[in-house]
């Protein structure tokens, strides 16, 4: 007799405990490892590593056949330079090549005058690529997954809900760097649903600088190294004016990437704890 009355109660506990299990709560619980939330994320989490992995390796190939390229766009003259902004869009919106290999190439090629122009336009519309791959990939994954997690939740808010301006001015901050990955970036940006219009806008003026520090260096190097620059003889620069200008230009990335980060954590720390109380 004194283990009948146990029985209910044991029955009860276990009868909780798989009520609890099975709830909605316990089945939308935040996932709490790597593999849970690439799970989770699932196409995304592919395009996540892809846009790390393969752009490094495009960028082996290009610089190996920097010169052949650039000679070659170089020769056919206006159309060159439209092959290249296309082909910049294509492989840096499909995260094959990294930017910087890109607008290295450009410089080669064309110098400033024309190259800059070509490498921002391929900067457009690859960022417009980016966006237009990722957005519809991510659909509403990375929003659930950042709605179970309050701190990831205040920071989506703090770029999305701070009015035009600031989320401008956040997106700018964020391409400004020159360590920043622009198929990474466009990935989490197309995620969490940036707006269209303040995505292309901060994408330009955020890489404005950087592309053209680059340009310029590249720009320099292929006029006191190509064979083919005919004119480079007549205006031949000595040898501490190249190393100077690209000791220069990467003290100028640099400062770019400083001051970027340092603004960044600025705007976004007066969002910090906002509201997490509550929601945890």
């Amino acid at each position: 007799m004194s283990n009948q009355p146990g029985k209910p109660e044991v029955s009860q506990t276990a009868a909780s405990v798989e009520s609890r299990a099975g709830s909605p709560a316990a089945r939308n619980a935040p996932a709490s490892s790597a593999g849970e939330i690439a799970k989770r994320l699932g196409p995304v989490a592919f395009l996540g590593i892809w846009s790390a992995a393969i752009p490094p390796l495009g960028s082996l190939a290009l610089f190996y056949f920097m010169d052949d390229i650039g000679l070659w766009l170089r020769s056919h003259e206006s159309l060159g330079v439209v092959l290249y902004a296309v082909g910049f869009a294509v492989l840096a919106g499909l995260a094959l090549l990294p930017t910087y290999a890109s607008a290295i190439l450009g410089g080669w090629a064309f110098g400033m005058g024309l190259g800059y122009p070509a490498a921002l336009a391929g900067f457009l519309f690859g960022s417009l690529i980016g966006y237009g791959v990722a957005k519809p990939t991510a659909g509403e994954r990375v929003i659930k997954l950042i709605d179970e997690r309050p701190k990831w939740k205040v920071v989506r808010k703090a770029l999305l809900e701070s009015g035009f301006g600031r989320m401008l001015l956040i997106i700018t901050l964020l391409r400004l760097p020159p360590n920043s990955p622009f198929a990474i970036t466009n990935l989490v940006l197309a995620s969490v649903r940036v707006p269209l219009g303040a995505y292309v806008i901060g994408t330009l003026v955020g890489m404005a600088p950087r592309t053209g520090i680059v340009l310029y260096l590249a720009a320099q190097i292929s006029q006191k190294f190509s064979e083919h620059a005919k004119d480079a003889a007549k205006a031949d620069k000595p040898w501490w004016y190249i190393a100077a200008g690209v000791v220069l230009s990467i003290l100028a990335l640099a400062v770019i990437g400083l001051i970027a980060n340092r603004a960044l954590e600025k705007v976004t720390s007066e969002h910090k704890g906002v509201g997490i109380e509550a929601e945890e």
